[in-house]
């Protein structure tokens, strides 16, 4: 028996780990806020920062590299004192802002929907557990 034979799944795990990193990247905490601002064309750095509400200078750094890497945003350094430094989506980070925009129109078309049922989770399961305490002996 061949050796390439034995290691189907190794492949197959090796073939999606790429794949998986730039979906931890894209669906990521600051990800999908960055390629919502800067689908509206060149942004700059303090402008991004302004947007995203809660996100620390390094954070936005960090998320900006990674997107620059994955080949999502592009970064534009013009040639001034101070330099000017804006980022702007690639064509393929285009495409995902659509998708992007409709998840987030699904999050708050069913964000009410949502809450409630996590009341309902959430008092369903308290109850549970006021009633295991009840039931527990020597009470």
């Amino acid at each position: 028996m061949s050796r390439r034979h034995t290691n189907v799944s190794e492949q197959v795990i090796n073939e999606a780990c790429p794949v998986t990193e730039v979906l931890d990247h894209v669906a990521g905490k600051w990800s999908i806020g960055i390629l919502v601002a800067a689908a509206l064309g060149p942004v700059r750095f303090t402008e991004l920062e302004r947007s995203i509400e809660g996100i620390s200078r390094r954070m936005l750094t960090l998320n900006l590299r990674k997107l620059e890497r994955d080949g999502l945003l592009v970064r534009t350094v013009h040639p001034t004192v101070p330099p000017k430094v804006e980022y702007s989506l690639t064509p393929m980070a285009q495409e995902l802002h659509t998708y992007l925009t409709g998840l987030v129109d699904w999050a708050q078309r069913h964000r009410t929907a949502i809450a409630d049922a996590r009341a309902s989770y959430d008092t369903a399961a308290a109850a549970k557990s006021a009633d295991c305490q009840n039931q527990q002996p020597g009470r």
